[in-house]
């Protein structure tokens, strides 16, 4: 009989134990810090760089756990990565492009320098538009690997030949988050008439029209939550209507995008041609771009 009380005391004991920790504010305190630990720990770091003077945005992604990071379309001003890094206790392995940029220096190698990254640039739009540097090429199709996460490249010419959007996916990031340069902007697209403008190579527009329409219809085949980051925003003169909100999903450009409206080739072309600004003189050649 006693032992049997015995037992029954030292469940009772176990019990209140337990009870006094489910009531202990500090336990669930705790609990809520590892639940969300967990959730953070399998989402990327993604932070976007803004550079209103030039109203251009870069981006730093990596994965929390391994501290791998990328930046895409850095800026020549390549102090701001190495600061982000060092707060972040992330490692740069590597940097990368959307294209080749006119309208502004780009800081890639400069980055490269200062961290020993490897480069990975477009290895699309043919043999005139090849970056004239040691890089990794890289080609339609291909996946580039930050730890967990992935970014698989797009070849979406028009604006320039050689442009790429990058995919990010991984983890449980949801959605896909599209990094896609000049090639689609929050209420714009990238115009297809620099390099005839700016750069001289005649009969070139209608032609980047056409591959801008196709590229547009592909992305277009992407879930409708899809989220777009661009690499510019209002002031800009890679666009003629960009919106300075900094980020939008393919269904909202769908919608709203009037680009993105058209249907039909031989509208869109018109459409995309009309209106353009004048290039300002900051706009360099191709071959000062690369």
């Amino acid at each position: 009989m006693e032992l049997c009380f015995a037992k029954i005391k030292k469940k009772q004991v176990k019990m209140n134990s337990t009870t006094k920790l489910l009531k202990n504010k500090s336990f669930w305190l705790l609990i809520m810090i590892f639940h969300m630990q967990c959730i953070f720990s399998q989402v990327p770091f993604f932070e976007r760089v803004y550079d209103e003077t030039l109203s251009q945005a870069s981006y730093v992604i990596a994965d929390p756990d391994t501290k791998e990071a990328i930046v895409i379309d850095p800026k020549r001003d390549v102090d701001t990565y190495l600061t982000i890094a060092q707060k972040n206790n992330l490692k740069i392995t590597k940097i990368t492009e959307t294209h080749i940029h006119a309208d502004f220096l780009s800081g890639s190698r400069e980055l490269q320098a200062a961290t020993k990254a490897k480069l990975l640039l477009s290895n699309e739009g043919g043999k005139d538009w090849q970056y004239e540097f040691a890089h990794e090429p890289l080609k339609d199709g291909d996946v580039i690997k930050v730890g967990r996460y992935t970014l698989e490249v797009m070849h979406t010419p028009g604006h320039t030949p050689e442009s790429l959007t990058f995919l990010l996916k991984g983890g449980k990031l949801q959605p896909i988050r599209a990094i896609t340069g000049d090639f689609i902007f929050v209420g714009d697209v990238g115009r297809p008439d620099l390099l005839e403008k700016a750069a001289g190579q005649q009969g070139r527009q209608e032609e980047a029209a056409k591959q801008l329409f196709a590229s547009i219809k592909r992305f277009s085949q992407l879930p409708d939550n899809t989220e777009i980051w661009p690499g510019h925003g209002a002031g800009s003169f890679c666009g003629k209507s960009l919106s300075n909100i900094p980020q939008s999903t393919l269904a909202e450009e769908k919608q709203t995008n009037e680009a993105l409206k058209i249907k039909e080739e031989a509208s869109f072309v018109r459409y995309i041609l009309e209106g353009q600004p004048e290039p300002p003189s900051v706009f360099c050649s191709d071959e000062t771009a690369k």
